[in-house]
């Protein structure tokens, strides 16, 4: 007992990091009259050792020490074995320490000292201190080694899961190709682990459900990558495979890979097979092989078969999607009273959801109690959660199928197509999808305008005026549309407002108003109506459409710009879209951007001619005339009719020289506008230019049959005869002077008409002569911008008599047979001399010029 006052190493160091105002403060404190090791030879002391329990209690029996008396044991109650019977056990309470055997003090039995901790005992041992530099450190623990075969196995099946996972999520984000990587991995570590541990005959322990992981997770990314025959190899592996169970029903995979490649026989051999292996207690599962089956007998035509399946799908659980399959069905066979009942059993089908109304708020958010105010939170939170969209899409389906339905049988189960689709309204409104027969009766008008029957439309539409405001506000809007179409603003603008009346937030009602609007010319009205529909809703692409061309026409380019943007970023791929961005850009002469918008659309549709055309001006309009050629020349092949194309693309022949070339556009607008005069004359310019002369003259006779009082035609006629030195030269020369006569009486009597106003009517004379006697220099280009500066190419600008018909010049070379020609006067005087020379008539004081 000489160390139940001394405090243990570890005591003195805790104690020693205490603060002053600690209660243990001062038991390190050395005081002699504390000193214990004096003790055992104290009187005193052990006399009052005696008096205590310790000094009543039995030796137990075990080991004895040094001096031969007995030591107590472990760490139980203590008993002893004299001469074969049982000792008394110790009167006190039970003793717990060391071990029998070791030199060790026993366990104390109060909570003064940690376990284990003593001092020094009696006879100088020493205890257990483990801040004693003599312990020495503890031994450490036995680490398993990480090369050991077992290990390697573990880590080996841990990468495999994880290139398992790693190929399936993968296939989630699309990347298919990385997916089927990572599946040929997995199965080749896979392997690889299977011949570890047969070397080890370790082969009992071979982790069957790892190997199925593997392969199915393989054959399903072979079918992801189309790889099927890859695919059906990998699953018959797993299927033959008799230690895998319920592999038989991967067959209904096998059997989606010969649906894909459209091996119907054996398609539906893997799923009858995995319908046999499918217990009749997974009727789900049995339920889905079954609609396979009947939609491969649809594929193949067989539809009996088909209607078997289906039928026996509806009796058992009964869906939205194999009830239109059924109908269809029936349909191809021309059954009318099971079409009616197919229709009936659709209608019966439960969605399984609950009431609309649940969702509805409780009353004013001012009056309500805590409880509905907390009700009406829990609503918030759960109208648009997961739950709430799975039950939108079930809705949305099954009104799909039962508008789909109607729509399908409505002609073939009555009479007219009328009769019918009554018949399904009324069916539909016996049912449980009563909300439903108002859609049908908006899409029965709409029926209506798919048969060009827009007076059974109208009609229709207007029975709804008198129904609730929501169905009202549907068919006004409808009928707006209609009368818009057919161009009766009125009644457009009324069914708008009554649209607008109903429902002040439909969109597709403020868009039909700034239409009108639009179309009467009030663009700043119609601009405020289409803002409107868009704070509305945003995603209303007529109203931003119509924004934009509303803008464009009043000259806010920028702000039509926007708007187009917007929508594209809505319609990636709208060549009407694409178009209205080149073309503003176009006008803000943004060449650069216009041209690349216009690459665009030209990606978009290809083979639009108006684009090609629009190209070919822009680079003509940049000097490009290499380009302008190819995007022109490719317009005329996808629309070899377009005169403003042929006539650049003979423009273009004739300026390089290539007037043969140039023939044969000229003869492609000399078909398409036979009655134009200056096509034909080109034809024979290109003949004339390029020096065939005979073929010029036999050109120039067959425009004057056709033409007989075209003065150019006889101008060339006389000319090239007379330098063939032909005898009819005299005779084109004569008809040539009365021609000039007629055609200048017809002029003067044109412009006597009226005093007020002649000289703009002989301007615009001018121009139409201009135009019908070829010179081709004033038909503008398709999407031409005004004031663009671009110049067209001159069809003949050598040629100035062709092209200049009222430049009265004479031929030097020409020889008159009725003498020398006198020169032409310049005063109207002379030109009555000259006139009198010929024999003809005077001309009054009336005609002549003012």
């Amino acid at each position: 007992m000489a160390v139940v006052n001394r405090m243990s190493m570890m005591e003195q160091v805790h104690l020693a990091g205490e603060d002053e105002d600690d209660v243990y403060g001062g038991f390190n404190d050395y005081n002699a009259t504390l000193d214990t090791d004096d003790l055992a030879n104290d009187p005193s002391f052990q006399k009052a050792v005696l008096r205590t329990s310790h000094g009543r209690r039995p030796p137990p029996t075990g080991f004895r020490g040094a001096a031969g008396a007995p030591v107590l044991g472990g760490g139980r109650m203590g008993t002893a074995m004299r001469g074969g019977r049982a000792g008394p056990s110790s009167m006190g309470r039970p003793i717990t320490g060391a071990a029998a055997g070791q030199d060790s003090q026993a366990r104390p039995m109060t909570a003064v000292r940690a376990a284990g901790y003593t001092a020094m005992g009696k006879r100088g041992g020493a205890g257990f201190d483990p801040m004693s530099q003599a312990a020495g450190p503890a031994p450490p623990l036995e680490a398993k080694p990480e090369d050991s075969p077992e290990e390697k196995i573990r880590q080996l099946e841990i990468k495999v899961n994880e290139l398992i996972e790693e190929s399936c999520f993968a296939n989630s984000r699309g990347e298919l190709s990385l997916a089927l990587e990572k599946a040929k991995e997995a199965g080749r570590k896979e392997r690889v682990l299977v011949r570890q541990r047969e070397q080890m005959s370790m082969g009992d322990q071979i982790n069957l459900d790892l190997t199925y992981s593997v392969l199915f997770n393989l054959a399903n990314q072979y079918a992801a990558n189309e790889m099927y025959n890859e695919a059906l190899n990998t699953y018959q592996v797993i299927v033959k495979n008799k230690m895998f169970s319920n592999a038989g029903r991967l067959k209904v995979n096998m059997g989606n890979i010969y649906f894909k490649q459209k091996n119907y026989p054996k398609a539906i051999k893997m799923y009858r097979m995995s319908l046999d292996q499918v217990p009749n207690s997974h009727k789900e599962m049995r339920t889905k092989i079954m609609q396979n089956i009947g939609i491969v007998f649809v594929k193949m035509g067989q539809y009996s078969d088909a209607i078997t399946s289906f039928e026996h799908i509806m009796s058992e659980a009964p869906s939205f999607k194999t009830g239109f399959n059924l109908i269809l069905c029936y349909f191809a066979l021309g059954d009318r009273e099971r079409m009616k009942q197919a229709f009936q059993k659709l209608l019966s089908v439960d969605l399984k959801i609950d009431d609309e109304d649940k969702y509805l708020p409780h009353g004013d958010e001012d009056k309500l109690s805590k409880e509905d105010k907390q009700y009406n939170l829990v609503l918030e939170m759960i109208k648009n959660d997961s739950l709430r969209q799975i039950e939108r899409e079930r809705k949305y389906e099954a009104e799909n199928c039962i508008k789909s339905a109607s729509k399908i049988i409505s002609p073939a189960i009555e009479m007219t197509f009328d009769a019918g689709y009554d018949w399904c309204v009324d069916m539909v409104k016996n049912s449980q999808y009563m909300d439903l027969a108002h859609d049908l009766e908006i899409d029965k008008a709409i029926m209506f305008l798919k048969q060009k029957d827009f007076n059974q439309a109208i009609e229709t539409l207007k029975s709804f005026e008198k129904k609730d405001s929501k169905v009202a506000c549907t068919a006004a809007t409808n009928l707006s549309f209609l009368y818009f179409l057919e161009n009766d603003l009125g009644q457009a603008d009324k069914y708008a407002e009554v649209a607008m009346t109903a429902d002040r937030y439909n969109p597709y009602a403020l868009v039909n108003k700034g239409n009108v609007l639009y179309t009467k010319g009030d663009f700043e009205k119609a601009r405020e109506f289409y803002r409107e529909a868009l704070q509305n809703d945003s995603s209303c692409v007529e109203a931003l459409y119509n924004l934009g061309l509303t803008n464009k026409r009043i000259g806010r380019l920028e702000d039509a710009l926007d708007a187009f943007y917007k929508l594209h970023a809505i319609l990636r791929n709208s060549p009407q879209v694409i178009f209205q961005i080149a073309d503003i850009h176009d006008q803000l002469e943004d060449t650069a951007q216009a041209t690349e918008w216009f690459m665009q659309l030209i990606g978009v549709v290809p083979t639009d001619c108006s684009v090609l055309s629009r190209m070919g001006e822009i680079y003509d309009n940049d000097g490009d005339k290499s380009q302008a050629f190819q995007y022109y020349y490719d317009s005329y092949r996808y629309f070899p009719s377009n005169i403003p194309v042929i006539e650049w693309l003979g423009a273009y022949y004739i300026d390089s020289k290539f007037c043969e070339k140039a023939i044969h556009y000229f003869e492609r607008a000399s078909i398409v506008q036979p009655t134009q005069v200056k096509w034909h004359l080109m034809i024979a310019s290109c003949h004339r230019r390029s020096g065939n002369y005979n073929q010029a003259l036999e050109t120039y006779k067959y425009i004057h049959r056709k033409f007989p009082d075209n003065v150019e035609c006889l101008k060339f006629l006389v000319r090239i005869c007379s330098d063939l030195g032909l005898k009819e030269a005299q005779e084109y020369a004569t008809k040539l002077k009365k021609a000039e006569k007629a055609k200048e009486l017809k002029d003067q009597r044109a412009s006597s008409g009226t005093r007020r106003g002649s000289g703009r009517r002989r301007e615009s004379s001018a121009e139409t002569g201009a135009d019908r006697e070829g010179s081709g220099g004033g038909m503008r280009q398709p999407g031409k911008r005004s004031g663009g500066g671009r110049r067209r190419p001159n069809l003949d600008d050598a040629d100035d008599e062709t092209y200049q018909p009222r430049k009265q010049e004479v031929d030097p070379n020409y020889v008159d047979p009725l003498g020398p020609q006198m020169e032409r006067p310049k005063t109207a005087a002379k030109r009555r001399d000259m006139e009198d020379e010929f024999a003809d008539e005077e001309l009054g004081d009336d005609l002549l010029p003012e």
